[in-house]
């Protein structure tokens, strides 16, 4: 029998202020420690360990498949650069934040095990319905609703799906002293859930199933979780998770219904080829809504992009007669190495480009010949580079983008230290370029590409040159093409070369490159902000 609280109830010769020593165990200041509120049977968890952690675990990996998958939904409209990609991980940290912050919170004024299942329903129609808004807006051309409808289709989900972890916590935790056990775990477990989402999503996910695919795929997924959570804890009416299911298929059937404006997803791109009503074997390779190569693919002589027949002209004018080895950083459509190779019988050389589904469309849909002398690598451009064999080559093509912009490593002193290096003597490296005014990025990669190269020339359009009337060193800007090399380039013969294939560009050359490139910085490995530098651009019309 427990002892009252009333003094009157109290035996004789028990009081404590008469020098009573306490019970063993009893806290002699009178307040209770930690220990002695807890009690003494913990009761029974709502849910088991096991389904605790499958439940963190999932949807924390539905997070992050959530987010790798939008950088591959907004790059048709807002590109591939390092913009994207901060603006895409900002909204999904802000939705891990917003959601845990709100989770928690709620999970301390409502039983979890009545929100658990309406969570996963609601994100799964969130998820579901990810692609059409976004195509939706992009559709629309209106960047603000574009930027909306991105927030909305990555911080909901990724908000929903993120409470899921302190309402699981909460019907874990039965006594105070599991709490560090209990919230380590699961916030291991979550983690693990990331990382596990990410791999999956970047090395299976997208380089396998459609984009449309993976989005409706993990709404399905997230709606037979919420009907196994609410079968589990029994806590949720039918019609709200019939509600919830017939929301998630209707989305998910106007996902699936709506065009992607996709022939094909690749790894890194949206990929169209559009036929030329003008040519009967006219084609053209879009990728992420930018035109990047032209093919005849009856003729492979024909040259439709000026900066193409630039380069053109510049092995016209500087390449030795006859046949040459020759490396390409970045494929596209193959147009140069299909040029080259029925121009001066003989060519040989390598491709590197870092897309399978470029390469694939190459074969498929723009009748690659299948005995073009050329090996053709999947890999990086960088690290293509570093299998070239030192002053193997003559020529050397830089026509890499993410988007309208150079990748950054390839814009560097050491990445141009590497093209010198497999360069033969006397050979030529030529790289077109894309940007805008006031030309920060082009006379950054010139100065760049003049510290490795003593002898430079510079190519474009008269407008894309030209000073602004403010006094400005960059022109209106466009394609530019820089030819580099170990000996002295005529500017003039290149000139010459231009005009005889109708490209209406001027060259540049010493002294007036030192003029235009002024103090531009140099980029490196360490500090090469090419995005920044090209930034702000407006929607390019092609590369």
């Amino acid at each position: 029998m427990s002892p009252s609280s009333d003094p009157q109830d109290r035996p004789t010769g028990e009081n404590p202020a008469a020098g009573q020593k306490p019970a063993s165990g009893a806290d002699p200041t009178g307040e209770h420690s930690a220990a002695s509120v807890a009690p003494s049977t913990a009761e029974p968890a709502s849910v088991s360990d096991w389904a605790a952690a499958v439940l963190v675990f999932g949807a924390s990996a539905a997070v992050l498949v959530v987010e790798l998958v939008a950088l591959r939904l907004l790059a048709p409209y807002l590109g591939l650069t390092l913009e994207t990609n901060t603006l895409v991980i900002g909204m999904a940290l802000t939705a891990i934040a917003a959601g845990s912050w709100w989770g928690g919170q709620a999970a301390d004024r409502i039983d979890p095990r009545a929100a658990l299942a309406p969570l996963l329903a609601a994100s799964g129609a969130a998820v579901a319905a990810t692609p059409f808004l976004v195509r939706l807006a992009g559709t629309l051309a209106d960047g603000a609703l574009l930027l909306v409808a991105s927030a909305v289709t990555i911080v909901v989900p990724g908000a929903l799906l993120s409470a899921v972890t302190p309402m699981v916590t909460k019907l874990r935790l039965t006594s105070l002293t599991q709490t560090g056990t209990i919230v380590g775990r699961l916030s291991g477990i979550g983690t693990a859930g990331s990382i596990v989402g990410t791999v999956v999503t970047g090395f299976v996910l997208v380089s396998r199933v459609p984009v449309t695919g993976i989005m409706v795929g993990l709404g399905v997924a997230l709606l037979l979780a919420a009907v196994a959570v609410a079968v589990l804890l029994r806590r949720i009416e039918r019609r709200h998770l019939a509600g919830g299911a017939a929301a998630a298929l209707v989305l998910g059937a106007a996902t699936v219904a709506t065009p992607s404006g996709c022939d094909a997803e690749t790894t890194y791109h949206c990929a169209t080829v559009v036929a030329d009503p003008q040519r009967p074997d006219g084609r053209t390779l879009v990728l992420d809504g930018l035109r990047h190569s032209y093919v005849d693919v009856a003729d492979p002589t024909h040259l439709e992009f000026a900066y193409v027949r630039s380069i053109a002209a510049a092995v016209d004018a500087f390449a030795p007669p006859g046949s040459l080895r020759v490396h390409n950083i970045g494929g596209g459509g193959l147009t140069l190495p299909r040029y080259l190779a029925d121009a001066r019988p003989g060519t040989s050389g390598t491709v590197s480009e870092i897309d399978a589904g470029v390469v694939r469309i190459d074969r498929e849909d723009l009748a690659l010949p299948a005995d073009l002398p050329m090996d053709i690598r999947v890999e990086d451009g960088r690290v293509g580079l570093r299998a070239i064999a030192d002053t193997s080559v003559d020529l050397v093509i830089g026509d890499a983008f993410g988007g309208v912009s150079v990748p950054w490593h390839l814009a560097t002193q050491e990445a141009v230290g590497q093209i010198r290096r497999v360069l033969a003597p006397g050979g030529l490296y030529a790289v077109n370029l894309i940007d805008y005014a006031p030309l920060d990025f082009a006379r950054a990669e010139v100065a760049t590409i003049r510290t490795q190269f003593p002898h430079v020339l510079v190519a474009s359009s008269p407008p894309a040159l030209a000073p602004s009337a403010a006094g400005g060193r960059g022109g209106a800007g466009g394609n530019l093409v820089v030819l580099a090399s170990q000996r002295p380039l005529d500017a003039q013969a290149w000139q010459r070369q231009l005009t005889a294939r109708g490209v209406p560009w001027t060259v540049l050359s010493d002294p007036d490159i030192d003029a235009w490139v002024g103090d531009a910085p140099l980029l490196t490995d360490d500090y090469a902000p090419v995005d920044q530098l090209l930034t702000p651009y407006p929607a390019p019309a092609g590369v």
